[in-house]
């Protein structure tokens, strides 16, 4: 309890503030460790000297910001910090990245675009460099929108935002249309950044479960007979973690409860420009006859993560309050990056390029698909999914992902445990690989150690007899 002492004395204003950056300074520099309970509120307003509602606002400050999480029934715990987590493995260029989501930089086609970049500006001299308040550049959304036709969405180029990244779209339609209070149901598992998002609004969030053919209508009926959600956030192809596409049937299906029960469902599509093994690669968005759909398609996993550029289709009715979040934001993004982006499309064969990314996602896929198979042989459970680039993974039930995280990192290889996924953590047994980065030798080499290290770690976490009887395991 010493390293919680702080003396009230010397506290001056709001003493919540002052003990909540104290806490979060601890959970940031380590000292309470990933994971670790902290103490109960009336424990530590007595040890203190404060009252529990202080604490209470302490601990509440502290999950809104991400540094602790609650499980109910146990208490309030520490938050994994991401950010040390990564700054360790820069330090080692040996280590196979399979929690790295971004593509690898010899996909890249950075000789042509520093081409695009140079006719960009010979096109616009110092115009690039200007203010565009608008919906973005007018070519560039024509160009999209061709694009974006040619995949199934009747999007007509005035219908289009350009924005910079799918997490500022995220961002900047919570702003439009979520407050305080607001329900938003997501898929559990789902992205870590949309729950940030969705957690700074205030929102209230209410998962529903994943199946290898999509989200559990079932139980969504049976939260929908209940609740009304402003929002639902949704992967309908080749979901981030699990790689799970949704059925023709679940896609259409959705877009029925969306009309009768009135809510917008918000389509994060990463992508679904390539089929993989789905027999529905169709965006959600193509079904929607209703303007039922927020659409947003970044072009971070088939062009360059690090232009930040994607584009959101936007209901009629919802156009000027998104608009507004996005002048708010960031006013526009960058003209110098809208214009090279549409010089390339322009002159540098698009299709050509994205034929070249289908054949090599698909290639590193395939490879890991037969790797798991080959190498887990049943001790890890894969999530079954029918493309893209993510797996899920399952360890015997008692294993903990962030255990096991740390043990197969000293092997060389790195994944994402799967808490960063879940609004509440209940179940701290599941991690996700990500093939994106790695090359095809180093998908097999590092699928091969997780496969061969998992007995080392089952034995030395006590779990030995349960691998030779089969017990735990599913």
């Amino acid at each position: 309890m010493e390293k919680y002492y702080l003396n009230i004395d010397d506290i001056q204003g709001r003493k919540y503030i002052r003990i909540y950056t104290h806490i979060k300074n601890l959970i940031i520099e380590g000292e309470i460790k990933e994971h670790e309970k902290l103490p109960p509120i009336r424990k530590l307003s007595e040890y203190i000297g404060v009252n529990n509602t202080t604490i209470v606002k302490v601990y509440e400050l502290l999950e809104k910001e991400g540094y602790v999480y609650k499980i109910v029934g146990s208490g309030t715990f520490a938050s994994e910090i991401k950010k040390y987590r990564a700054k360790d493995k820069k330090k080692n260029k040996n280590i196979i990245q399979f929690d790295n989501g971004n593509p690898s930089n010899e996909m890249f086609p950075v000789e042509d675009f520093k081409k695009a970049v140079n006719l960009a500006l010979s096109k616009n001299e110092g115009a690039i460099f200007e203010y565009d308040e608008g919906l973005g550049n007018e070519g560039l959304r024509d160009r999209i929108s061709k694009y974006l036709i040619k995949n199934g969405i009747n999007a007509a180029k005035d219908d289009l935002q350009i924005i910079s990244g799918a997490q500022q779209g995220i961002d900047i339609v919570c702003k439009g249309i979520i407050n305080y209070s607001d329900i938003v149901f997501v898929e559990e598992p789902t992205y870590n950044g949309s729950i940030e998002v969705f957690k700074s609004r205030g929102a209230k969030i209410i998962s529903i479960p994943m199946l290898d053919d999509g989200i559990d209508i079932g139980i969504l009926k049976l939260k929908l007979d209940k609740i009304k959600p402003k929002l639902m956030y949704v992967m309908p192809n080749f979901q981030n973690p699990t790689g799970i596409s949704y059925s023709s049937y679940k896609k259409k299906k959705l877009l029925e409860l969306a009309e009768e029960y009135d809510f917008y469902i918000l389509e994060d599509d990463f992508i679904s420009d390539f089929k993989f093994d789905s027999e529905d690669n169709r965006p959600l968005k193509s079904y929607d006859e209703n303007n039922r759909v927020i659409y947003i398609k970044s072009f971070s996993k088939i062009f360059m993560p690090g232009l930040r550029i994607g584009v959101i289709d936007i209901p009629p009715e919802l156009m000027k309050n998104i608009l507004w979040a996005k002048y708010s934001s960031d006013i526009s993004t960058p003209g110098l990056i809208q214009s090279s982006l549409l010089c390339y499309m322009e002159e540098f064969d698009w299709d050509k390029h994205i034929e070249k990314m289908d054949k090599i996602y698909d290639e590193k896929y395939r490879v890991a698909k037969e790797c798991i198979k080959k190498f887990f042989k049943g001790r890890i459970r894969v999530r079954n999914c029918s493309g893209g680039i993510n797996f899920f993974c399952e360890l015997p039930r008692g294993c903990k992902s962030r255990e096991f995280t740390d043990f197969i990192y000293k092997k060389g290889v790195s994944v994402l445990p799967g808490t960063y996924f879940y609004d509440n953590v209940i179940d701290d047994r599941f991690f996700r690989i990500n093939v994106a980065r790695e090359s095809v030798e180093n998908i097999e080499k590092g699928i091969e150690i997780i496969g061969r290290s998992v007995e080392e770690f089952l034995k030395n976490n006590g779990e030995n007899e349960a691998i030779m009887d089969n017990r735990l395991f599913y």
